[in-house]
């Protein structure tokens, strides 16, 4: 019992790590979406360890991860369009006023 337990407290441990890094680290924008990808793939980890080891179909997983690559997809996609438009991802170079 003590195994499974910790089985189910390594991936929340990650997410929390994760967000961690989502929030302390925020000055550049590659940056953030390697943080929000490792929360995604951290969550994905933790559902997959609760689905089978409660017996139900992965289904749902395959779902899941079809919306972490797309959210992956658009993404890097504002990424090269902010990289194309002010020529790096910090955020300090941003500006709300600029259109």
């Amino acid at each position: 019992m003590m195994i499974l337990g910790f089985y189910y407290m390594v991936p929340l441990v990650s997410v929390i790590c994760g967000l961690w890094v989502f929030v302390s680290k925020r000055k550049h924008l590659l940056n953030t979406l390697l943080s929000l990808e490792y929360i995604m793939l951290s969550i994905f980890w933790f559902m997959s360890l609760h689905l089978t080891g409660l017996g139900h179909e992965s289904y749902f997983l395959l779902f899941f991860l079809t919306l972490a690559a797309c959210e992956g997809a658009l993404g890097l996609a504002l990424l090269v369009s902010v990289v194309r438009t002010h020529g790096n991802d910090c955020f300090s170079s941003f500006s709300v006023l600029q259109c």
